[in-house]
């Protein structure tokens, strides 16, 4: 087992892979020569060449579309966004190609491409680059998305991403990017005997975590918390102060939206009677309400009090940064929703 800082993991996982495939390439802004916006892929073009670790212009549309085209074609690509928020000029390339190409083409193309880079808040970057995408392209048939929320976690998902013939839309976090680097609490797991442990995980070059599987980070008996990407961080702070007065929370990191692995949650909420779900979108149409719906359809006899959200606040990013915290998810709201729901508050 090895503490390893999320970034790493990233990197680790498209190099393991691009080793094992000539057919894999990784293209973006600035991931070549600059090493990474966020150096996640620092040194790839020394080892793979200028052939494989490719700098984009900046222009999302060319070089999202030339990913599609890529795959189609036979070839495997990692197209990385600087940000999530900077994709919604490519959406005609990812969300009415990419997804419906192998169902609108008789099964004769298909589109294994990976679609990666920082989603959501990365601290004052304001409304127009701080867009938390999840609510938008969970609902589009056809693709994967995956939210990891660690570096274990980032490095297994992102193998089971480049290996799937199906594409996957991989929200990482500039938040979590640094996350292991310092060997301190961070909240990536949670060990029965009470203590925190570091983001670890196995030296294995076949270490694959496959999609549709949640995972139980800290377990627990009186209120199930589900949540996915950073916003597990705050679950997990929540949980330990709510044990505290108490209040023995489960916290199930879901890992991927498309698939769902609802029967975890189900399981889950059947033995604690209540829940909160959390996400970092806009409460409106958000992830959230579908899993909660998915409860209500498939708990309603279970629960003893209403499914809560914890969202993002209805309103633009601000660049404030006293201002954004507020407006994000945080372990605060998150213990206010759980003693509301458990009839502690």
């Amino acid at each position: 087992m090895r503490n390893v800082q999320y970034r790493d993991a990233l990197r680790e996982a498209m190099e393991e892979e691009m080793r094992t495939d000539d057919r894999i390439f990784l293209m973006g802004e600035e991931v070549a020569e600059y090493n990474g916006a966020y150096k996640v892929s620092q040194g790839m073009v020394e080892e793979f060449g200028a052939r494989r670790v490719v700098d984009s212009p900046i222009s999302e549309t060319g070089f999202a579309g030339l990913g599609v085209g890529a795959a189609m074609y036979g070839l495997r690509p990692i197209i990385e966004f600087m940000s999530w928020s900077f994709c919604l000029v490519a959406a005609d390339q990812i969300i009415n190609n990419a997804p419906k190409m192998l169902y609108m083409s008789g099964g004769q193309f298909g589109c294994p491409a990976v679609f990666r880079g920082n989603n959501g808040a990365g601290g004052q970057l304001g409304s127009t680059h701080s867009w938390c995408v999840e609510s938008m392209f969970s609902s589009v048939p056809g693709l994967k998305l995956a939210v990891p929320s660690t570096p274990r976690d980032a490095k297994g998902m992102l193998k089971a991403a480049i290996r799937d013939e199906d594409p996957v839309f991989y929200l990482e976090s500039e938040r979590m990017l640094g996350m292991g680097a310092r060997g301190d609490k961070d909240y990536s797991r949670y060990l029965a005997n009470g203590k925190w442990a570091p983001p670890t995980y196995e030296e294995d070059d076949n270490f694959v975590i496959e999609f549709g599987k949640a995972d139980i980070k800290k377990p627990g008996n009186d209120c199930t918390i589900v949540a996915a990407g950073r916003p597990v961080h705050f679950a997990l702070e929540a949980a330990e102060q709510l044990e505290k007065e108490g209040i023995d929370v489960e916290v199930i990191d879901v890992r991927t939206y498309r698939p769902l692995d609802i029967e975890t949650i189900a399981n889950s909420v059947r033995k604690t009677n209540y829940c909160v779900v959390v996400d970092q979108s806009w409460p409106f149409a958000s992830v959230a309400s579908e899993v909660a719906s998915q409860v209500y359809e498939n708990c309603f006899d279970d629960l003893d009090n209403t499914v809560l959200r914890v969202n993002n606040d209805d309103v633009p990013a601000p660049y404030n940064r006293a201002m954004e915290q507020e407006m994000l998810p945080n372990a605060r709201k998150i213990i206010e929703a759980v003693r509301t729901t458990t009839y502690n508050a």
